[in-house]
């Protein structure tokens, strides 16, 4: 097709909204970005933005400012492997390129205070140094998964020290201390708590960082009862030095003695300093001294409540930040801890990143959809330090397609779980589709011919995504909740949809208290439109979408005792109609079974699957057996903690003297029989509870053989434009028998029952109703006897006198 496609034109563009990396240089003066794969210095108050890459056709990423604010450092591809640059910050010399291999890309960049390393992580978790003056690159440790890659590395105030959080074997992380001098690595923290977040006090006495003794289930990266964890984490900061006395001294109001009259005395624990503390405070020379023995003693908790903090950055000498994620705020609550007094105060709500400059003296922050840079002395004022971010970049589609191929490509290859690539020459595989990217034209032909590459691995989880696609306009044709039949030359209302109960996020237009509209009533108008059945009635819904809607009913097809209401049409019936779906489910299992059997239905394995079994799995646990219908489970997290419960048996009880009361049995849930639906349609995560519900023999499944999918994914990096496309990286195996259970496979049923689409259409579910029958033939069988109280032991007495 020969056309103009401007949307393909080479273009000024401004991307000051794709902005993805950001920190402060090194007096506050500047502001370095990440936007659409340049790389640009800002200015905080006087002069332009400075683009210092200007490449379409390369991806710069993660850039770094030099301790003195001279340099700047990034990653970067031009299609081949990433690479460290180097360059100064007014983009006028050429880059010195230092190789980073084998490492093939990076996070986190951290440049030491004296300038001559960068300690950053790479895509096989190896913590790894390079020499800036030699270009000599080494390793440091290797953390024991590639999960976090993100995570901070933290120089001392005197470069000799490394401080960031490694994974162990328990799945916890624990606080590590590099040191420069001898390459030997010392874990500061025990296995007993997930230590993270550490930063250097930049007196250089201290380190501060972030401790929790609940994270329990959420240290199961995949598993689903991690959804139950909601750990907090405890301000911690460590006494480096074992001749330094501990920040929070115990303090005493005295008299003033002869020879000290200009103070009050403080008590003797209240010394602080030591010979091997911070030096020469006055100068500003820094020398870090680590004790480790006994450093685990010198543990001290900053008089904070324990809550959900992430974020750690040291401020000025004696000072820390804090950020805390409070449930139903935007951002984090940046709280600022002065050690001197003991005290935190409230800095700044609502932030979404933050970078303090290297002097410590200002501070960075995004808050809604602007920058800002202030003083780290005292809280700002509203809008204070708004810093004017203009990025605009001369954007050539084509080279940034043909960059992005290259990455994609590149993901691929370093990130698939077989190094084989199922038996794919990779190389080839590029060959054979690089030439069609000068064909290019629109965001979508990108994105297809991603799918064609990455079908050549034949594999799950291999997702393409999003990308900047053209504005166009969307649809804003208002929807009812209903269905419409044409009768008698109007459209009548076949079904509304109600809201249920339960639901206050559903919204259903005509299922509204007040309104006189019922099922089987007829639309004659709406907006004062006539409407018949020869029309469209979303023609005249076109633009309603959340707009109030005058609509005429009756019931009859004709005007004679008409009437209106006034309803407010739904952008999407999705929602309404799942949910029609698993009320019909529940109630038909209920008439069926004589309400003996419950019915559940799981979504996915994630947020919405875990609620929903939350909502009608115990709300029905007086049921003597369930119907659990897994079919459509989009997947999410590898389940455990549904199949937990569904697994339980009766145990114990307890005695009720209500009047009437029952026994109360134990453990809680539905302790009868069980079967499990499954269907083409569910995979990922719905591959892999219907496994474990076979292998904990909970029940039969009965459907259709699931769609196979347990190689999962991860996203390296976005695309330069914001796209994703995901890397087949962790494989799911039976750790059992050593086998891949259901990748390319699927999970077969025990009964295989097809639901022919004339049964759907004419409203029959044979998977549920052969599920029913199923389960009550089960309930028959397993002959559940009413938990009876037994008679009360005959208790002792103290005996009786004589």
């Amino acid at each position: 097709v020969h056309g103009d496609f401007p949307w393909a034109e080479t273009t000024w563009k401004d991307v000051s909204d794709e902005v993805s990396d950001a920190s402060l240089s090194a007096t506050g003066e500047r502001v370095l970005m990440q936007a659409r794969g340049e790389i640009w210095t800002v200015p905080v108050k006087h002069g332009d933005a400075r683009d210092l890459t200007k490449s379409s056709g390369r991806a710069d990423r993660r850039p770094v400012w030099s301790p003195d604010g001279q340099q700047i450092a990034w990653f970067s591809s031009d299609g081949g492997d990433y690479q460290l640059l180097i360059g100064t910050q007014d983009g006028m010399t050429t880059p010195k390129t230092i190789d980073i291999a084998p490492s093939k890309m990076g996070w986190g960049p951290s440049w030491s205070p004296d300038g001559k390393r960068i300690a950053f992580m790479d895509d096989r978790a190896r913590v790894r140094i390079v020499d800036v003056a030699t270009g000599k690159v080494s390793t440091a440790d290797v953390d024991g998964t590639v999960f976090d890659l993100g995570r901070p590395l933290e120089w001392s105030p005197d470069s000799k020290w490394l401080a960031y959080a490694k994974t162990y074997p328990n799945q916890y992380h624990r606080i590590v201390l590099w040191s420069v001098a001898d390459g030997s690595t010392h874990p500061v923290t025990d296995e007993l708590a997930d230590a993270i977040s550490p930063a250097f006090d930049r007196g250089g006495k201290y380190l501060y960082f972030l401790a929790s003794t609940n994270l329990a289930l959420g240290s199961g990266r995949l598993d689903l009862s991690s959804l139950l964890a909601n750990p907090t984490y405890q301000p911690y900061v460590m006494v480096l030095s074992a001749s330094d006395s501990t920040p929070f001294p115990l303090k005493s109001d005295e008299e003033p003695g002869p020879k000290d009259t200009g103070r009050a005395a403080e008590g003797q624990s209240g010394r602080r300093g030591g010979k091997n503390g911070a030096a020469k405070a006055d100068t500003g020379a820094v020398a870090v001294h680590v004790d480790f023995e006994g450093i685990a003693r010198r543990i001290v908790a900053i008089p904070m409540p324990a809550r959900r903090y992430g974020t750690v950055l040291a401020g000025p000498k004696g000072t820390v930040f804090l950020g805390e994620r409070v449930e139903n705020q935007p951002g984090e609550v940046l709280h600022k801890f002065e050690l001197k007094d003991a005290k935190a105060t409230d800095f700044i709500h609502g932030v979404r990143q933050v970078s303090i400059s290297a002097d410590g003296k200002k501070i960075l922050y995004h808050q809604g959809k602007t920058w800002h840079v202030v003083g780290t002395e005292a809280p700002p004022k509203n809008g204070a330090g708004a810093v004017k971010v203009v990025l605009r970049m001369h954007l050539d589609y084509k080279a940034e397609w043909r960059q992005m191929f290259d990455d994609v490509w590149r993901f691929e290859k370093e990130y698939f779980y077989d190094s084989t690539m199922h038996g794919n020459d990779w190389n080839a595989v590029r060959t054979r589709y690089r030439p069609l990217v000068q064909w290019v034209r629109h965001r979508d032909d990108l994105n297809y011919l991603f799918d064609l590459v990455n079908g050549e691995l034949s594999v799950s989880h291999s997702f393409v995504c999003c990308g900047d696609y053209p504005a166009v306009d969307t649809s804003r044709v208002g929807l009812l909740g209903a269905d419409l039949t044409a009768e008698h030359g109007r459209w009548r209302i076949r079904r509304i949809y109600t809201m249920e109960s339960w639901n206050p996020e559903l919204s259903a237009p005509l299922d509204k208290p007040g309104l006189k509209v019922r099922t089987g009533d007829y639309i004659l108008a709406i907006n004062g439109t006539d409407l018949t059945a020869s029309d469209d009635p979303y023609r005249l819904l076109d633009g309603t979408a959340g707009q109030q809607t005058v609509i005429r009913f009756n019931h009859d097809p004709t005007e004679k005792g008409s009437w209106t209401e006034t309803v407010e049409p739904i952008r999407s019936e999705n929602a309404l109609r799942q949910r029609a779906w698993v009320e019909d489910n529940r109630r038909l299992v209920d008439s069926l079974s004589g309400g003996k059997l419950a019915y559940v239905w799981l979504p996915n394995t994630s947020t919405g699957g875990y609620d929903s079994f939350n909502r009608y799995y115990f709300a029905q646990q007086d049921k003597e057996g369930a119907v659990i219908d897994e079919r459509y489970n989009h997947g999410g997290f590898a389940d455990d903690y549904m199949v937990d419960h569904l697994r339980r048996k009766l145990r114990s009880a307890l005695t009720n003297r209500a009047s009437g009361g029952k026994p109360i049995p134990l453990p809680q849930g539905i302790l009868g029989p069980k079967v499990l639906l499954i269907n083409e349609e569910a995979g990922s995560g719905g591959d892999y509870f219907p496994w474990t519900f076979r292998e904990l023999k909970i029940g039969p499944l009965i459907g259709e053989r699931t769609w196979g999918g347990l190689v999962a994914n991860s996203s390296p990096y976005p695309t330069i434009d914001g796209g994703r496309v995901t890397a087949p990286t962790p494989a799911v195996y039976d750790a059992v028998h050593d086998v891949y259970m259901a990748e390319d496979k699927g999970i077969a049923p025990d009964i295989e029952v097809y639901n022919d689409p004339k049964d759907v259409a004419a409203g029959r579910d044979p998977q549920l109703l052969r599920a029913v029958q199923v389960e009550m033939e089960r309930l028959k069988e397993a002959n559940i006897k009413p938990i009876i109280v037994p008679p009360i032991p005959k208790a002792s007495h103290r005996p009786v006198k004589q």
